[in-house]
């Protein structure tokens, strides 16, 4: 393996780092809102609205049941709007964001209906606001649920990054397309599968590991 493929798989591994954690953090920042208002106008919820949760529940399914890459064409216009361009890493980010802004709130959803309603009903009676036990009481009781479902979610979206290299998306993924398959070189290919192994292996042992400690300390607070 030359110094040229070298260089190629090094930035390779930046370009997939760049549009998976990228759009992770653009993702809960309209994900963590969106399942917040899902549980909060839910059924069980602090305030339930059926409307406002028909119109985000909907939303989130539509998202949802559309494959990644379908999704992918057929965002191209937007995409070409926002950034400019329908290809590259930059621009693999916004279906990307789009792709995993639903999936996150349904996580949160779940993560905060896990909460114990005996300590929303102990907040209530000492008078907090329904504000306070969201930031309060139900995001730090849910913080555990919260961190593995980032865990799942970032693994996700680098399967889906490397996935966007069949419509020139960048990255690891793009690399084992050109030449894995266009040019029919399996080494460069099975080198491209490996490095995407290990960067799955190190998101899950990190996030698993920092979803145990915070367990660990809610145990011991209690």
């Amino acid at each position: 393996m030359n110094e040229q493929i070298v260089n190629m798989l090094i930035e390779g591994i930046g370009d997939t780092l760049y549009m998976t954690l990228g759009s992770v953090i653009i993702g809960y920042a309209l994900g963590l809102p969106l399942g917040i208002v899902l549980y909060v106008t839910g059924k069980n919820g602090l305030k339930p609205n059926r409307y406002v949760y028909r119109v985000g529940d909907f939303f989130c399914n539509i998202v949802r049941s559309i494959p990644f890459l379908i999704l992918l064409i057929l965002l191209i216009p937007f995409t070409r709007l926002v950034v400019g361009k329908s290809y590259g890493s930059t621009a693999t980010i916004v279906p990307l964001v789009i792709c995993a802004a639903p999936y996150i709130a349904r996580v949160v959803e779940t993560a905060l209906n896990e909460v114990d309603t005996g300590v929303i009903e102990a907040a209530k009676a000492m008078g907090a606001s329904n504000l306070q036990i969201v930031l309060k009481v139900l995001l730090v009781e849910a913080r555990t649920s919260l961190i593995s479902g980032f865990t799942i979610t970032t693994g996700i979206l680098l399967g889906y990054s490397a996935m966007s290299g069949t419509v020139g998306g960048g990255g690891l993924g793009d690399i084992a397309v050109r030449y894995g398959y266009h040019r029919w070189e399996t080494g460069i290919m099975i080198v491209t599968v490996l490095l995407l192994i290990v960067i799955f292996q190190i998101i899950q042992m990190t996030g698993t590991k920092i979803s145990i400690g915070l367990d660990r300390r809610k145990r011991k607070g209690n």
